[in-house]
């Protein structure tokens, strides 16, 4: 479809809104404290928008609409899942961590277990952030493709530059301000494409008319063992992964921390049912629509021209909050755990500044090339995929470590954090088509820790020697 001027006129308004929240936020950007964790000052709608800037991306509304497109309700165990975690998140080991005072998981890890699963988790669950990040630039590039006669790999490219002025310059101040902002826009949209698809549809007795109740209307329509898995992969990958641990420690108090997380944990879980709506629409109606071009192709050619430029250039800024949220997260990861600690331990807040904004450049910069050779393969199957890694990784050695830490050993720790995502991806590329390999991952690590602590022996620490 041709984008009229009420089109770009939407867009234009949208992004400028955007770049002036971020040039805010990166006033407030006066060291590598107030980078990585905006110097512990965020209140609960900043803590909020930075988790949500991130899980509420490409992946849960282009790659919702494009999953219930093929196998309707199912497609909700993203953002359902999503805030099932946020849930657990803080009213679970929000507290810990961040009374912790720790700014990445591999520093909390490092306390009970020693320095080397400080690196280990830091490979591992960086690994399985980018292939997340691999979901959000395939939706970048499904939207762009989808708006513009343009090829992936430009699309990739104008991606790049709008990840890096997302993030480059305002950290966590501008994933969390721009998260804030974002949501408000996207809530808008996808609430309002939702019920137009609903309308069009003639209600719920027109939904019920077209398609069958399974699989379409099922929560388990690609089968109760992969789409649990799938809900299950979301609550491990939320609890493990860097980017929303930093967004808890950003809080200026753990009660203004627990209570952006719960706040993200009531907002995700609507956003899906919009996106099912409008895949089930598309389904019903224009069933040989490419299925990653299937929410665009709605907003172009059902919405009011300003206001789809509005909705597509916050689906823009969804997709590129996603990536660039992981992307932080990342080099967060690799400057404080890798950098600081056995490159540069006396490194200057602005040297370590230079260096985790050198490593945004370089992850970005492969994420888009990654991305670029896959695209139109399904965009919520990477995040799957990445969540289960990263909780395979990191889930089991940090719940001991935050609730068991006197029971378990360093090399229980090491084991387990080693085990884990080895037997995940090991059982990934034996068994593609057998059960999912979150269940042997989780079960490894957990057996790991759990032996490994029974046959050594935990020295004892000064503060765990009786008075």
């Amino acid at each position: 479809m041709v984008l009229t001027l009420g089109h770009f006129v939407g867009v234009a308004a949208t992004l400028i809104v955007m770049i002036a929240v971020g040039l805010y936020a990166g006033s407030k950007v006066k060291s590598s404290s107030d980078f990585a964790t905006g110097g512990r000052q965020a209140g609960q709608s900043v803590v909020a928008g930075a988790i949500m800037g991130t899980l509420v991306s490409g992946a849960s509304t282009i790659g919702t609409a494009q999953l219930a497109f093929q196998y309707g309700f199912s497609a909700w165990w993203f953002t359902l899942g999503a805030g099932i975690a946020c849930a657990v998140l803080g009213l679970g080991t929000a507290r810990r961590f961040y009374e912790g005072s720790c700014e990445t998981i591999a520093q909390y890890l490092v306390k009970t277990y020693g320095t080397p699963i400080g690196p280990l988790s830091t490979v591992f669950g960086a690994l399985g952030m980018f292939l997340s990040m691999i979901s959000q630039v395939l939706a970048f590039i499904a939207l762009m493709t989808t708006m513009f006669p343009i090829s992936p790999l430009t699309a990739a490219a104008i991606g790049i530059v709008f990840v890096l002025c997302y993030v480059l310059f305002g950290g966590v101040w501008g994933v969390g301000l721009v998260g804030v902002a974002k949501l408000i826009l996207l809530y808008v949209a996808m609430i309002s494409c939702g019920a137009i698809a609903l309308v069009m549809m003639g209600g719920v007795g027109g939904l019920q008319a077209s398609f069958p109740a399974f699989p379409w209307f099922s929560l388990f329509g690609r089968g109760v063992e992969k789409d649990l898995a799938g809900g299950v992969s979301l609550v491990v990958g939320v609890l493990s992964t860097q980017t929303y641990a930093q967004a808890i420690a950003a809080g200026r108090s753990f009660s203004e921390a627990r209570k952006g997380a719960l706040w993200s944990a009531l907002l995700i879980p609507p956003i899906g049912i919009g996106g099912i709506m409008v895949g089930l629409f598309m389904r019903a109606n224009f069933p040989g629509t490419p299925s990653s071009e299937v929410l665009p192709t709605f907003i172009l050619g059902y919405l009011p021209p300003v206001l789809s430029g509005v909705i597509l250039a916050t689906l823009l800024i969804t997709a590129v909050g996603g990536w660039a949220g992981l992307l932080f997260g990342i080099s967060t990861m690799f400057t404080r755990d890798i950098y600081q600690r056995f490159i540069r331990q006396q490194a200057q807040q602005g040297e370590a500044l230079l260096v985790q904004r050198t490593a945004i450049v370089v992850v970005v910069l492969l994420s888009a090339l990654v991305a670029t050779g896959n695209a139109g393969s399904l965009i919520l199957g990477w995040s799957f995929l990445s969540m289960g890694l990263r909780g395979c990784t990191i889930l089991c050695p940090l719940l001991g470590a935050m609730f068991f830490p006197r029971y378990l050993t360093p090399a229980a720790g090491i084991a387990a954090a080693f085990l884990g995502p080895v037997t995940n991806v090991v059982w990934f590329l034996c068994f593609p088509k057998g059960v999912d390999p979150l269940y042997p991952g989780l079960l490894a690590s957990l057996a790991a820790l759990l032996v490994v602590s029974l046959f050594t022996r935990k020295k004892a620490r000064p503060a765990d020697l009786p008075a």
